[in-house]
């Protein structure tokens, strides 16, 4: 059968919106959804036991997990190890969730191990149990399936949501966990402070098993520390980058933006350890220095980075993770932040790349916010953290690529509905209206003085009226994608833009300053979904 087929009957396997809803109010006990897990692995033909032998390294936390996990994945198979990779969420094919050596398995090999699975869940299915497990834990059973069949070296497993709980933690015997940096986030499914999220997180250590964190806030910093206490797990502290980079060159890294650092630390730690566990000869020269305690935690090793480290670090690519596409006129700056500090750590990588490019002589530079988020997050939190950016347009539009999705059943979505997403974004918009008012009062106030201003800014189109005449709600990203780049965008070409987008008078008017301008800068962010439909319309290459 077809890849389209395969992931057609995969996305049978999303819950609908309706039932999600009745789900959310009737919560069970979520260690009997892990017992379902094992479960579902013995109908699929596998033990626990047989999971030990993909030398897992499982990583879990709030933001940066996926950027630590590809740095990781990257650094290990720099040394000519066969690599596996399971993340989530995809970006633009469901085939990216499974990596073999840093690419998505072929369309064929998804096909192929799809409907070894379905099948074998099918015919072991009785009257006592459901006979799919639904979509998330069906890929990770399929990734599984496809790292063993394929005998990698190891597998880098990042975790769904939480870790206590979420259905990777099947794993009895990682060689190495990792948890990156802790925030609010998933709040209905895992509590509503950085303390209750850090103990989700800590379900992942294992007796025995080394783990390693970033530096963490006290509070979520002391939950893990007891949590591995409790488990018997050692846990380390990572120092900061700077420390392995004393004496030696300055390490390089392929992701952009400040708070990648802490991932790469984070990543050599995990790489190091696995290297170490595994009795492999080059993994690094421990440098001369005493452990110390922090937080009453003992610091992870400070170690001399190997040039195959180095190589991996530098060779790191993570779509969709402060992705930069420059297109003629057009800056794409993408970066799929979902919480009040990824947001934070995005305003400042998207302020430094707008500073650091080069300074055009004449004509006017425009800044666009392409904006949506889902599920519980608090949009007005993470919209007044982008006014900084003094966007000249904000443009809000649901997580899909054209209005009907049908034709392609990578981006199908049937957790929610056509009516809530678009409800969403008039409330993102509703929510940028009330800051763009507040902020334009606080202005006309707080001018400041010609002698305190500083260096002149930079020049700018002329601001729109500070009301809804700033921000316009599209119906799919393609329709978003053709007003903002005014057909100026050389990959990005549609035969013809529909009339219906510019009967809106800020349509009308921004289409010109927008056709006009000698540099657009777009910041595509708030959602990882939304950053991979736009990379499906901007890189076809993607799909194929």
């Amino acid at each position: 059968m077809e890849y389209q087929d395969a992931v057609r009957m995969l996305n049978t396997l999303q819950t609908n919106a309706s039932y999600l809803e009745q789900a959310k109010r009737q919560r069970g006990d979520p260690q009997t959804q892990l017992e379902a897990m094992e479960l579902y692995l013995a109908r699929s033909g596998l033990q626990v036991e047989d999971l030990d032998r993909l030398n897992i390294i499982h990583v879990t936390g709030t933001k940066g997990k996926g950027s630590t996990c590809a740095f990781t994945e990257c650094i290990l198979r720099s040394y000519g190890l066969k690599t596996g990779f399971f993340s989530s969420p995809h970006l633009v094919q469901v085939r990216e969730r499974i990596r073999i050596n840093g690419q998505p398995i072929s369309p064929d090999l998804f096909t192929k191990y799809f409907w070894r699975l379905y099948h074998q869940l099918e015919k072991t299915k009785d009257g006592s149990c459901v006979s799919m497990p639904p979509y998330f834990r069906f890929l990770t059973l399929m990734a599984f399936h496809v790292f063993l069949q394929e005998k990698v070296d190891l597998a880098v497993v990042e975790v769904g949501i939480g870790g206590a709980y979420d259905c990777t933690n099947i794993i009895r015997k990682p060689v190495v966990c990792g948890v990156s940096s802790l925030g609010i986030d998933h709040t209905s499914l895992l509590g509503d402070t950085v303390e209750k999220i850090a103990w989700q997180k800590g379900g992942i250590f294992k007796q025995g098993v080394p783990a390693f964190t970033v530096l963490q806030p006290e509070g979520p910093l002391a939950v893990l520390r007891d949590r591995a206490q409790q488990i018997s797990c050692p846990l380390y502290l990572c120092p900061p980058l700077e420390a392995l980079e004393e004496g030696g060159l300055p390490l390089t890294l392929g992701l952009e933006g400040e708070h990648q650092r802490s991932n790469a630390a984070l990543a050599l730690q995990l790489a190091h350890c696995w290297l170490q566990r595994q009795n492999h000869h080059d993994a690094g020269e421990l440098k001369a220095s005493r452990p110390g305690l922090l937080w009453q935690l003992p610091l992870a090793p400070v170690f001399q980075p190997t040039s195959h480290m180095r190589l991996g670090l530098r060779n790191t690519e993570w779509l969709g993770r402060t992705q930069v596409l420059r297109r003629g006129p057009l800056t794409w700056y993408l970066d799929g932040a979902h919480t009040p500090s990824s947001v934070q750590a995005c305003v400042r990588w998207f302020r430094q790349a707008l500073q650091s490019r080069e300074r055009l002589s004449g004509g006017t530079e425009v800044r666009v916010l392409l904006f949506n988020t889902t599920g519980d997050r608090d949009s007005a939190v993470l919209l007044k953290l982008l006014q900084p950016c003094q966007f000249d347009y904000a443009v809000f539009c649901p997580n899909l690529t054209e209005v009907s999705s049908t034709g392609n059943a990578d981006q199908q979505n049937f957790t929610v509905t056509l009516d809530q997403v678009l409800l969403r974004c008039l409330e993102h918009q509703q929510h940028w209206n009330c800051l763009d008012e507040e902020q334009a009062s606080t202005a006309l106030w707080s001018a400041p003085s010609p002698e305190l201003a500083g260096p002149a800014p930079l020049l700018l189109a002329p601001h729109p009226p500070h009301s809804s005449a700033s921000s316009l709600v599209f119906s799919c990203i393609s329709h978003a994608l053709q007003w903002i780049s005014q057909g100026r965008d050389p990959v990005f070409q549609t035969p013809s833009s529909p009339k219906s987008l510019l009967t809106h008078p800020v349509a009308r008017s921004g289409a010109s300053v927008l056709h006009e301008a000698a540099a657009v800068h777009v910041l595509v962010t708030g959602s990882l979904h939304l950053v991979g439909g736009v990379l499906k319309l901007l890189e076809p290459a993607l799909s194929q």
